[in-house]
């Protein structure tokens, strides 16, 4: 399944380190969430962007190897199935210099119409920029 993805390097600043010396599970939570919500901003019209926002239902992360301070890592979000009703999944993996996978995640969202403040089934307009 070919679907398009979305880039962004980050790096690992002192306030990311943990008392381990390498990047805290909390942040790699953090950093999931601003993939998702940076591909959201850089992919929707505006139109889509104003009606409505996307929650965090499930995460599923799988930590492979640390990220020591001042690592620099590639994370390269996609999605995957098509939207099931009001859900769907996204994919996130970070990438370190070497190349080595560093942390995989899948999440779970729900899109919320922002006027009513309830779910609803995904439009299909608003998942088609992110299935092409």
């Amino acid at each position: 399944m070919n679907r398009p993805v979305f880039e962004l390097a980050l790096i690992a600043a002192a306030e990311h380190i943990d008392e381990l010396g390498h990047v805290n599970n909390a942040v790699w939570v953090r950093w999931i969430q601003g993939m998702a919500t940076a591909h959201w901003y850089a992919v929707a019209p505006p139109v889509h962007v104003d009606a409505y926002i996307w929650v965090v239902i499930r995460h599923e992360i799988d930590y492979l190897r640390a990220v020591l301070p001042g690592e620099t890592v590639t994370g390269r979000t996609w999605v995957g199935e098509a939207p099931k009703g009001a859900r769907f999944d996204r994919h996130v993996e970070f990438t370190g210099a070497d190349g080595k996978l560093r942390v995989k995640a899948k999440t779970t969202w729900a899109i919320i119409d922002k006027a009513s403040g309830r779910p609803l089934r995904v439009p299909p307009e608003v998942a088609a920029p992110f299935l092409a």
